[in-house]
């Protein structure tokens, strides 16, 4: 029977007569429905965000975490790298391994390394025989589809059991992939041994957050390729289908060639821009959410087309304050200024509606916003003058930005 990381069973009901619990960390989650693991493990809080250091047994991680990797197509293979015939076999069973690797368009893991898993296999073989070495020291770090219980040992102390369902695959690994992987290949080899893995355990986290970090610590200390990051739609990275438009949105913002803002978005926290993907991403998510550009046949219509309208309209807001545009003292392409131009894209939109003009026609979305320019001007956004003068923030700007298309002939803005 496995035992947790506190030497007790998690699978012995109450009043079994198997002995009594011992000390307040053991925890009576036994149910005949829902059977639950129970891990020592540390709350922590960072800014707002509550996350768990726990620790947790090498059969524990076998079972409940998954191992996935994006998939290019039918003809794609979850591991990179041929079978090589050396001298000295490989000790991993990759028929076996190969199994246990999903593969599928919404993940966002890189293909497993070959050599990566040998070389691993390899080292915590000579960590066991030297006995001198732990194979695992550092943390992997792992996120949860649900909220897990957290049970303290006093109240408000951060020490504590987490309650984990037994349920297979329920987790699955931001960071340390191989190094599970390479665990899950070699725990045969194990026996009795008592073998436990720290773990960052993740269980609130947003499902685009989740993919920030995993690319933000691939990308800056593990160097991912960029093409990994290029490759993945909307729709691989996220089940949110407001989010996944939102981030093709962006995305085409930066990728092509013909938009204003080529080149300069940082998405998911790579590359060279100037501009951070999270805040136009989670601006364009509301619109999305909020059905603020139609409902129904004509909101999914104009989420097709979204791209599109969203890289002519900012072209001629590049037009419409050329000199703020291409300037270097000024704001315009400041998180706050281009949010603001988001939030007023629905009105845009509205007056498109109107004239009868196609919602994507980059001579009807100048004539519309064309206002802007006689009634706001680009020294609205120098950056030492009316900008920084005014405490610019989002609501602001995007009052302005609406009240001059309401009134473009002469109203006080």
């Amino acid at each position: 029977m496995r035992r947790n990381g506190l030497g007790g069973s998690n699978l012995r009901p109450p009043g079994s007569g198997r002995g009594k619990p011992v000390g307040n960390l053991v925890s009576r989650q036994y149910k005949i429905r829902k059977l639950m693991i129970s891990v020592a493990a540390i709350r922590m809080q960072q800014f707002g965000v509550q996350f768990y250091q726990a620790s947790l047994s090498a059969n524990d991680i076998d079972k409940l975490v998954r191992f996935e990797v994006l998939s290019y197509g039918e003809q794609a293979q979850p591991v990179r790298g041929g079978r090589k015939k050396t001298a000295a076999p490989s000790k991993v069973n990759w028929d076996l391994l190969e199994r246990r690797i999903a593969a599928n368009e919404k993940a966002y893991q890189r293909q497993i390394i070959r050599r990566k898993i040998d070389e691993l296999v390899q080292y915590y073989e000579q960590c066991r025989q030297a006995r001198d070495l732990p194979s695992i020291a550092g943390a992997v770090i792992i996120s949860c589809d649900e909220t897990l219980k957290f049970e303290a040992v006093d109240e408000g102390s951060s020490l504590g059991l987490l309650k984990v369902p037994e349920r297979e695959g329920i987790l699955r690994a931001i960071d340390g992939q191989h190094r599970l992987l390479a665990l899950h290949a070699d725990i045969d080899r194990f026996g009795e041994e008592p073998f436990t893995v720290p773990a960052v355990i993740f269980d609130r986290l947003p499902e685009d957050h989740v993919v920030q970090m995993f690319v933000t610590i691939n990308a800056k200390h593990t160097r991912l390729n960029a093409s990994h990051l290029v490759s993945l739609s909307g729709r691989q990275l996220y089940s949110d289908e407001n989010l996944a438009a939102a981030h093709d949105v962006v995305r085409a913002l930066n990728d092509r060639e013909d938009s204003p803002l080529h080149g300069e978005i940082k998405l998911l926290g790579v590359g060279g821009g100037r501009v951070a993907q999270a805040p136009l991403a989670q601006e364009l998510k509301k619109l999305f959410a909020s059905d603020a550009f139609g409902a129904g046949r004509k909101g999914d219509t104009f989420r097709e087309d979204a791209k599109k309208f969203f890289v002519n309209y900012l072209k001629q807001v590049a037009q419409v304050f050329n000199a703020a545009w291409n300037g270097r003292k000024y704001s315009i392409k400041s998180a706050t200024a281009l949010r603001a131009f988001i939030r007023v894209a629905p009105d845009v939109v509205r007056r498109l509606d109107q004239e009868h003009a196609d919602r994507s026609d980059f001579r009807a979305i100048g004539r519309v916003i064309s206002p802007w320019g006689r009634r706001i001007g680009d020294l609205r956004f120098e950056t030492e003058g009316a900008w920084k003068r005014g405490v610019t923030t989002v609501d602001l700007l995007a009052k302005e930005l609406r009240l001059a298309l309401q009134y473009p002939e002469g109203a006080q803005v």
